[in-house]
């Protein structure tokens, strides 16, 4: 069979199961935009390149495909590039296929030329330029198989415009093998009796849960092994939703804004089992101050991440599933509930609260859109002080159901993540936590939910501020506020109900709360939920930047362990 380029990209895309690219156009992918006309794959069309990428990321994390954007050369690639690291720092699997200049014009500095192989490397999986339509079928094949196994990420193909439209013999492409490339799934087996040991010895154990657990979808296993050993709980921000907040022995989000319960468990463990954690700066924040009293266990896909930032006694290299598998069969449950009661006692004692004179409460906006949603519902959020409003308040009734940007922390994620999601899961729920400042870096895709007919919740906490940014420097530039205050902000319900089949509504007293919710809720549209939101509302607990973890300001009193 006599194909191009094009033509072959598109056909391993449909073998691969692709049913959908996130895309915009230009010059240097146009014999790939039109061969993608006759197939199956049905094309968005967003309003910006990193959209596609953070889209492309909403699939892959709310479901298990694999997520692909697609964008022209220059600066369509280049503004790929933000949604690329984001998916990179949140191990998230995703193609992203670039157009090139003509393989002649390479290295010319021809009309929109970037090497974008070049700019991307610290930042991909792994990436292709693509030199010989030939090995454009395997190239594509193999891409999946690297972005979605081992410790996931995105990998990047770049194909110059001569490439796709130059013709070749087809041929299938061989099972891919990567020599050099053998992530390890099955956990040493010997590692395994250790933990299991250390384990048994200690008097004050506890599990951590990060992004891994969600990358896994290891949700009944960790329901599992916590109803069997009956002992302290807690996530990173990645890991929330890991677990569901029902279950009566999570004790919340650990780190920088997280609960006083959790990070006092982690100051006074003697064992922590770490499943599928980087111990990132936001959760360690001081590293010398991090679990100080505890034997680490460290299980990861990822053997660069073990002993990286914090010491780790016992390391294991496997797949999440396949440790769980392995262990959960050998528990010998213990009496720990002296110890399970007394990080309860710091759950009741300090409950997550919200300091400010707002009118609104954050906390009922979200505790109360928790109650009046289902399980099948997905939250996504932007990133400043709204997304640890989320992380805090709302309680997930279901495994997975939380979706932002962590590592990277990229405003503009949340709503075209949420499109990426409700195209995927037009049975649930979607709703994206935003503030003013992270909408503003995004609120085109209204268009691209509308069109698609995507109802989508906003739910925009407006204080006309950055306001994450104003509490760092409320703590550490002593209330000296730069930079951070919108003096225009638009009206956004107007933006929203400029398209059609719309709805918004305002909060502004705690009254409204149960009403606006109610009807947002069940309209069927696309809908903004506007809240007045106060400059003054702080996100506590904070811990300390010199002291870690071991102290944090909560309200009026400080925390120490």
């Amino acid at each position: 069979m006599i194909v191009n380029g094009a033509q072959a990209v598109m056909k391993i895309l449909q073998d691969e199961g692709v049913e959908r690219i996130f895309g915009y156009p230009g010059g240097a992918v146009l014999p790939l935009y039109d061969e993608l006309l006759k197939t199956d794959i049905e094309h968005i069309l967003m309003r910006d390149e990193q959209s596609c990428a953070h889209a492309a990321s909403g699939v892959s994390r709310s479901t298990d495909k694999v997520g692909v954007c697609l964008s022209t050369s220059g600066p369509g690639a280049t503004n790929l590039v933000t949604g690329i690291a984001t998916a990179f720092m949140d191990s998230v699997p995703m193609i992203a296929i670039t157009g090139q200049v003509a393989s002649s014009m390479v290295g010319t500095d021809a009309f929109q030329e970037v090497d974008i192989t070049g700019i991307t490397l610290p930042i991909v999986k792994h990436s292709y330029l693509v030199k010989n339509v030939e090995d454009i079928p395997q190239i594509v094949k193999d891409a999946f198989h690297i972005a979605n196994t081992g410790r996931k990420g995105p990998v990047l193909i770049d194909i110059p415009k001569d490439i796709q439209m130059q013709t070749f013999e087809y041929k299938e492409p061989e099972p891919t093998k990567l020599p050099g490339y053998r992530p390890n799934y099955k956990p040493n087996k010997k590692q395994v009796t250790r933990v299991l040991k250390k384990l048994k010895e200690a008097k004050k154990p506890m599990i951590l849960l990060g992004g891994g657990v969600n990358h896994a979808r290891a949700y009944e296993k960790i329901a599992q092994i916590a109803e069997t050993l009956k002992i302290p709980v807690i996530t990173t921000l990645m890991g929330i939703s890991a677990i569901s907040r029902e279950c009566p022995y999570y004790c919340g989000m650990i780190g920088l804004h997280g609960s006083v319960a959790a990070n006092y468990a982690t100051s006074n463990c003697d064992f922590l089992l770490n499943l599928g954690a980087r111990f990132d700066d936001r959760t360690t924040i001081v590293s010398g101050t991090f679990a100080t009293e505890a034997v680490i266990a460290h299980v990861d896909i990822d053997p660069a991440e073990i002993g990286k930032n914090i010491d780790t006694r016992i390391p294991i290299v496997a797949d999440i599933n396949a440790f769980l598998e392995e262990f959960i069969p050998k528990l010998e449950p213990q009496d720990w509930s002296n110890w399970m009661a007394e990080v309860r006692t710091m759950v009741d004692k300090y409950p997550t609260l919200n300091k400010g004179s707002s009118t609104v409460s954050p906390k009922k906006v979200l505790e109360k859109l928790a109650e009046k949603t289902g399980p099948n519902t997905y939250v996504t959020t932007e990133v400043g002080q709204h997304q640890m409003f989320a992380a805090q308040y709302f309680r997930f009734k279901k495994a997975g159901t939380f979706v932002t940007s962590g590592g990277l922390g990229t405003m503009g994620y949340g709503l075209p993540a949420a499109i990426g999601i409700a195209i995927e899961n037009r049975d649930h729920t979607v709703i994206n936590v935003c503030g003013d400042g992270s909408l503003q870096m995004n609120f085109a895709e209204i268009a691209t939910a509308v069109e698609h007919d995507l109802p989508i919740k906003l739910l925009l906490f407006n204080n006309s501020s950055l306001n994450l940014v104003r509490q760092l420097q409320y703590f550490s530039s002593e209330k000296r506020y730069s930079g951070i205050d919108f003096t225009k902000n638009p009206d956004f319900c107007k933006i929203v109900e400029a398209y059609e089949d719309t709805e918004t509504f305002r909060i502004h007293n705690d009254s409204q709360i149960d009403s606006v919710l109610d009807r947002a809720l069940n309209n069927g549209k696309f809908t903004l939920i506007e809240v007045d939101a106060d400059p003054d509302d702080l996100v506590y607990p904070v811990a300390s930047p010199v002291e870690g973890i071991r102290s944090l300001s909560y309200l009026n009193e400080t925390i120490r362990y």
